[in-house]
């Protein structure tokens, strides 16, 4: 009797239970449902943050870019101008020296026992000539009192003169000796930069050989030959009409600006092949920026646009009629407005048509705007936007 009444209701409690677990998930999901909307229709459209900016009245440099190689103004191969023994290295690779600065020594003995042998001819030519010229003195006295003959007089006359003409022919041999001796002391002819060494001390070196001792590049200043098309032939002459023409050498991929100088001169042709102008420009290298060899940018500043409607470059985006910004209206929505941008440079953009000095356009966050977005935006200093003028 006790024991069918507790079979039931457990199995009342069971089926109560399931049937909270059936009900009760879809119940609470629908009471919750009025609560979420209320919520949102309270709170009214989300907004999306973004940074905005003014445009700033601005000048703007115009560039015109060509694909360059540094080179040297001067690179020398020392060679030796005599032969012989090298004696010593007098510099360190890499090293920079001065004109004039030893760099190696040939062994000087044999040069200089030339010259002692050339000064010893020199002292018997002048004791010769002495004695001839003595004898010379005798026999015009003799001519005078008609003791001796005119041919007499005359071969001794010859005689003399033979003998100042050795002397002078000993002297310059002398003089070749001295030089030859200088060449023993091998010393830089330019200001520059040593390569790597050629040849060690105590090899036998000729004037012939084609290797040299080392090369000497001078690295400042320095230059840079680069082309440009030839339809901006006519900007660069016009530039240069009005003054030394400032260029710029930046690294290939234009990350880093590497030295600033002045256009030197202009290619006397163009090259047909290619259709483009080859200009030369200097750079003073203090640093040593622009290495010999080296490819970079080089960058002619044109000339510069004055007063231009300038935006951050990050507000530009690309669509498929062209260039346009978002700006912002008064009640914090946001409009598309086509425009027609002019030169970029240093994350400036100038504007030429499309947007006033008034307007605010958007320069981050615009992947999650369209026509009418409502934002909500931090305003960015127009002394930021300044500060990024090219000078």
């Amino acid at each position: 009797m006790l024991t069918a009444p507790r079979i039931v209701f457990r199995h009342s409690l069971i089926k109560a239970a399931t049937t909270l677990l059936i009900c009760g998930a879809p119940a609470c999901g629908f009471i919750a449902e009025p609560s979420i909307a209320a919520d949102s229709a309270a709170a009214g459209p989300a907004t999306v943050p973004v940074q905005v900016a003014s445009p700033v009245i601005d000048d703007v440099p115009i560039y015109l870019d060509g694909l360059g190689a540094v080179q040297a103004f001067n690179t020398v191969t020392v060679k030796s101008r005599v032969d012989g023994e090298l004696q010593s290295v007098n510099f360190i690779e890499g090293q920079y020296v001065k004109k004039g600065d030893l760099l190696a020594v040939i062994d000087p003995r044999p040069y200089q026992a030339a010259i002692d042998q050339a000064v010893a001819k020199i002292q018997q030519d002048e004791a010769d000539l002495a004695n001839a010229r003595f004898l010379l003195g005798k026999d015009q006295k003799l001519s005078e009192q008609g003791i001796t003959t005119q041919e007499t007089l005359e071969a001794q006359e010859s005689q003399v003169n033979q003998l100042v003409a050795q002397l002078a022919q000993d002297k310059a041999a002398k003089a070749a000796a001295d030089i030859s001796l200088s060449y023993t002391q091998i010393t830089s002819p330019i200001d520059g930069r040593t390569g790597i060494r050629l040849i060690d001390a105590g090899n036998q070196i000729q004037t012939t050989d084609a290797g040299g001792i080392v090369v000497v590049t001078e690295m400042q200043p320095i230059s840079v030959i680069s082309t440009l098309r030839e339809d901006d032939l006519p900007s660069v002459q016009q530039a240069q009409k009005q003054g030394s023409v400032e260029v710029e050498a930046l690294s290939s991929d234009k990350s880093t600006k590497l030295a600033t100088g002045h256009l030197s001169l202009i290619d006397n042709e163009i090259d047909q092949s290619s259709g483009t102008i080859r200009i030369k420009s200097e750079f003073q290298n203090p640093d040593n920026a622009l290495w010999p060899g080296q490819f970079v940018t080089l960058r002619l500043r044109d000339r510069t646009l004055s007063g231009a409607l300038t935006v951050p470059s990050s507000a530009l985006q690309r669509g498929e009629d062209g260039f346009y910004v978002y700006v912002v209206n008064p009640d914090s929505t946001v409009s598309v407005r086509q425009v027609s941008p002019g030169p970029i440079e240093d994350g400036k953009a100038a504007i030429t048509t499309g947007l006033a000095a008034s307007d605010k356009v958007v320069t981050q966050g615009q992947y999650r705007l369209q026509e009418g977005t409502k934002v909500s935006f931090t305003p960015i200093q127009s002394s930021t936007i300044s500060a990024s003028k090219v000078n």
